[in-house]
């Protein structure tokens, strides 16, 4: 490492917050419970199966990208959303339009029917003030193009993920500035209303250094506040499950489908290794294991999940780093295969993806670590064959390509990069 890329190494980590500069700047499938068993399992199993095979038909594939300021402060150079086509033979992306939005277009939800987009803008300051925004998108099945609807208040500042809830009603969002999350109604048109609920995170932060993070970390970024950062329904549907980082906390809300809103679930609150910083998750399909990925820890956390009352026991905690690995690093995001047989989490500065199979229990097992091939996986995506992961490498600008071994789950750079700037989300049409 060069004394310029040293500094720069050691400024970035000086920094308390990953999105300080964004608060002080102005504006510019949970899958269903449950498997079948015996004969009907076999039936499911043989669909799934065929489900999973390419159909040679080329895939339709947005990608979100920072447009107007990294969440590090730094100058973004993505243009807004892009259109993509996907050969499913081969992973190759092909561009095919991009529609500008200069908001910070990070993070992207189809709605059930796929008729319309959502992206979260991750803004500190929305039409004067503290707030990000939600914008609404139409979409031709025909071609993938999109048509803008509208744009509203996030309900908090720095909306860092959203969902849509199976209903197709609200769009739930995840402020990470703001320390809170938030419904907005999906109107009759696809168009968005004003927020129906927002709730702040309320409690003490976490310690500073991770519990579970590896000797001489100084993965320091969000404990200086509540920092929520990803929001979903779990499998039943009925409640809303939320991560704070800042408080090392997983929230469990319910949920009321016909006013859209949210009131803690009893138990609402459970925590994770201190210091940790709780940021993506995922269900295993049978409704019962939960996989939380731990931003400054580094490592996974698995939960089994009683859907009848909402509570997580946990079970195991995993490193996302090789045995020996010593230093910083920041887990970015999580993916459960579409065969439920492994579990893939991001390493950022450390630039893998690690991979762990999922046992009978349903705790992991490591497997391996590959190089993402740049710099900085901001997510990192799975397309619907369970055939190809996509690194979208935040500093690098570009998305690389792997093929799975649907066996191993080990991965194999196709060679493929397709040029992006700084990519954050990539979401599947087709």
């Amino acid at each position: 490492m060069s004394s310029d890329e040293s500094q720069m190494f050691d400024n970035r980590l000086a920094r308390p917050s990953r999105r300080n500069f964004l608060k002080s700047a102005t504006a510019i499938a949970i899958a269903g419970s449950g498997i079948a068993c015996g004969q009907q399992g076999q039936v499911k199993e043989t669909r799934e199966a065929q489900q999973l095979q390419p159909s040679g038909k080329p895939r339709l594939v947005y990608i979100g990208s920072y447009s107007s300021l990294g969440p590090e402060g730094e100058v973004a150079r993505g243009q807004g959303i892009y259109l993509f086509e996907m050969d499913p033979e081969t992973g190759a992306l092909t561009q095919r339009e991009v529609f500008a939005n200069p908001r910070n277009p990070s993070w992207l939800a189809l709605d059930p029917s796929k008729t319309h987009l959502y992206s979260s803008d991750e803004l500190a300051h929305y039409q004067g003030k503290s707030s990000g925004a939600v914008t609404a998108y139409a979409i031709d099945s025909s071609n993938g193009h999109l048509t803008q609807l509208n744009t509203v208040s996030s309900g908090a500042s720095i909306p860092a993920y959203i969902s849509v809830h199976p209903s197709g009603r609200y769009v739930l969002v995840a402020n990470y500035g703001g320390g809170g999350v938030a419904v907005l109604p999906i109107l009759a048109n696809g168009r968005l209303g004003p927020a129906t609920d927002v709730q702040q995170d309320r409690g003490p932060v976490g310690p500073q250094h991770a519990t579970s993070a590896p000797p001489g970390s100084f993965a320091i970024s969000g404990h200086d506040a509540p920092h929520a950062h990803m929001i979903h329904v779990d499998p039943s549907g009925k409640r809303v499950i939320s991560t704070d980082l800042g408080m090392d906390k997983i929230m469990i809300w319910n949920f009321d489908v016909e006013k859209g809103k949210l009131t803690p679930n009893n138990p609402h609150e459970i925590a994770v290794p201190p210091g940790d910083g709780p940021r993506h998750f995922v269900f295993h399909p049978n409704g019962r294991w939960f996989y939380c990925i731990q931003e400054e820890g580094s490592a996974v956390v698995v939960f089994d999940y009683a859907e009848s009352t909402g509570n997580m026991t946990q079970k195991q905690v995993i490193s996302t780093l090789q045995k020996g690995f010593v230093g910083t690093n920041f887990c970015s995001e999580i993916r459960i295969s579409p065969d439920a047989k492994f579990i893939y989490g991001a390493n950022r500065l450390r630039d893998t993806i690690t991979i762990f199979s999922i046992e009978p229990d349903g705790k992991l097992t490591y497997v391996a670590e590959e190089s993402t091939q740049s710099d900085y996986p901001r997510s990192v995506t799975i397309d619907p064959s369970g055939n190809f992961i996509y690194s979208l490498n935040q500093r690098s600008d570009n998305v690389a390509a792997f093929r799975v071994d649907r066996q191993t789950g080990r991965l194999s750079f196709t060679g493929q990069y397709t040029a992006v700037g700084t990519p954050a989300v990539m979401v599947f049409l087709t």
